[in-house]
């Protein structure tokens, strides 16, 4: 099987991050901060869409190189690799809205992948569109957590939901919700087994 899989949300937890260092960030600016769970800072801390770019311009960098894989992402990849599956590591990254002051985005995520040890066959950068590159790549299981990404592919192939507070509607066929790697593979397991009939 070919398995697409996220980097910001699946292999690294960013609601976190966002959460931990946008507070701070929005804090610092504006000395009160209004939290609501959400995919982008401008939703989550209900400002403007320049405040969105300006706070992720001061977070981009840290994030990208320091922020660590989520707990036995490397095994299981391993795992799903060593069983005959190829990795295609599927991000938005390097698009305009993950640019960063030294417009090195590509090098960063390369960097990253190697030092928290994920292997892959293939990297696809600046995939605005998940559901067209997953066609274009024949991808048979897609790991993401962006709700938008997750119900538009859906429609055509299976997707393993990872788990995060602003994607909880998706549900619903094809839609296979995991709430760490472990769970990603017994999701793997089962979408496996009911291909077979």
């Amino acid at each position: 099987m070919n398995i697409g899989i996220d980097i910001d949300g699946v292999l690294t937890d960013i609601t976190r991050y966002i959460l931990d260092y946008g507070s701070k960030y929005f804090y610092e600016k504006y000395k009160k901060i209004d939290i609501k769970v959400a995919w982008s800072l401008e939703d989550m801390y209900n400002v403007s869409k320049e405040d969105d770019k300006e706070c992720w311009l001061a977070l981009v960098h840290d994030y990208a190189t320091k922020e660590k894989a989520r707990p036995f992402a490397k095994e299981i990849i391993k795992k799903l690799k060593s069983e005959g599956n190829k990795i295609y590591i599927i991000t938005a990254r390097c698009s305009e809205s993950y640019a960063n002051p030294n417009n090195d985005m590509e090098d960063i995520v390369k960097l990253w992948l190697k030092k928290n040890d994920i292997v892959y066959d293939k990297l696809i950068l600046k995939s605005a569109d998940k559901l067209k590159t997953c066609l274009e790549n024949n991808i048979d299981i897609m790991i993401d957590d962006k709700k938008e990404n997750i119900n538009a592919i859906a429609k055509s192939l299976p997707v393993i939901c990872f788990h995060a507070e602003h994607n909880i509607s998706c549900k619903g066929r094809n839609i296979y919700r995991a709430y760490s790697w472990y769970d990603v593979y017994d999701k793997y397991l089962l979408i496996k087994k009911s291909n077979k009939h």
